[in-house]
């Protein structure tokens, strides 16, 4: 059985059920152990009774380090410094014996097992996954060569060596700046293939697909299985999982998918955001059965901009997106249909 945690809020509600119901949806052997991180949060996945996940409420988690350092954070910063400490957590509350963090903001596309084999397979304790960045978007300096978005550690001595040393850094410092070499929880792993030996990089090309290196993928789908093609050298690859990072629910019923700096074809808004909008509108419609009073996501005024000038207006209404704004409308009367 495969092992994971992850910790959200109920700004998060939508998308951490989307995640969940991915996983469920290509492997039905696993679970999930949730850190609700607000009330609402905690009440509304309560009332979902998943089979599959452990609801974990604050008071349960936190404990005096976390409590000491939390005024001094930001809520974006304490999340990242909790991220460590939630696998410690887990492993050692449930006697697992691994676990795997992974973001709320991602959905599964096939079977995550492949990636623990890779990691078996390999003889090692610890997994990260590389951020493996398309040059014109390289942030490795200021923001770290790995990813905080799917890493997996044994319950064994060596795996419990680096995340006790993981926690320990993040307790001491872990704020959203680039200072002394160091960028939230993310910078501390860009040395662990050689300060510990016990790591495996991820190989898997389906596993770490995100809006900084999905420039690289020309991606299809067959049978209801998103298969990847490396632009490069050609190889292809199943997809397992694509991270939504700086994807927000934004003005008039619109989402943007991504940062602006990030560029993204039709076809990949077609193959990889068109399922994730469908897979939100699923766990929003479960929660709104279950738990009406709660909100399931907040939705922010990005993208109010478009309708102080006429002609982008006109544009966001004809071709249902502008920029990085797309109409919710959009994925189901638009051009995909």
């Amino acid at each position: 059985m495969l092992k994971f945690c992850t910790l959200f809020n109920s700004a998060y509600l939508s998308r951490g059920l989307a995640m969940y119901n991915s996983l469920l949806l290509h492997n039905e052997d696993f679970h999930l152990y949730i850190l609700a991180f607000d009330s609402d949060c905690f009440f509304a996945l309560s009332k979902l009774k998943l089979a599959h996940a452990t609801i974990i409420s604050l008071d349960e988690f936190e404990n005096e380090d976390l409590l000491r350092v939390k005024a001094g954070r930001t809520a974006a910063e304490y999340c990242w410094t909790c991220a460590s400490s939630s696998i410690k957590y887990c492993m050692e509350t449930y006697s697992l014996d691994h676990c795997s963090y992974i973001d709320a903001d991602m959905l599964f596309f096939s079977d995550p097992k492949v990636l623990y084999k890779e990691m078996e397979d390999a003889g090692k304790s610890v997994m990260i996954t590389r951020h493996r960045y398309t040059p014109q978007f390289d942030q490795s300096e200021t923001s770290g060569i790995y990813c905080v978005q799917y890493m997996t550690f044994k319950n064994n001595e060596a795996g419990m060596a680096v995340l006790n040393w993981w926690v320990d850094a993040c307790m001491d410092w872990c704020y959203a700046r680039f200072e002394d070499g160091k960028f939230g929880d993310q910078k501390y792993l860009d040395d662990w293939t050689s300060r510990f030996n016990c790591v495996h990089e991820l190989e898997h090309l389906g596993g770490g697909v995100a809006p900084w290196n999905v420039q690289q993928y020309a991606f299809s789908r067959k049978d209801g299985q998103v298969t990847g093609r490396e632009l490069a050298t050609g190889q292809s690859f199943d997809l397992v999982f694509y991270h939504y990072h700086a994807f927000k629910y934004a003005w008039n019923n619109t989402f943007r998918l991504t940062d602006e700096q990030y560029t993204l074809t039709r076809s990949q808004v077609k193959q990889l955001y068109k399922p994730y909008v469908y897979a939100l509108a699923t766990s929003e419609d479960q929660i709104a059965e279950r738990a009406s009073d709660i909100a399931s996501y907040k939705r922010s005024e990005e993208g109010v901009f478009i309708s102080e000038r006429l002609g982008r207006l006109l544009v966001f209404y004809l071709m249902g997106f502008y920029k990085k704004f797309y109409a919710k409308r959009f994925f189901s009367c638009g051009i995909f249909n």
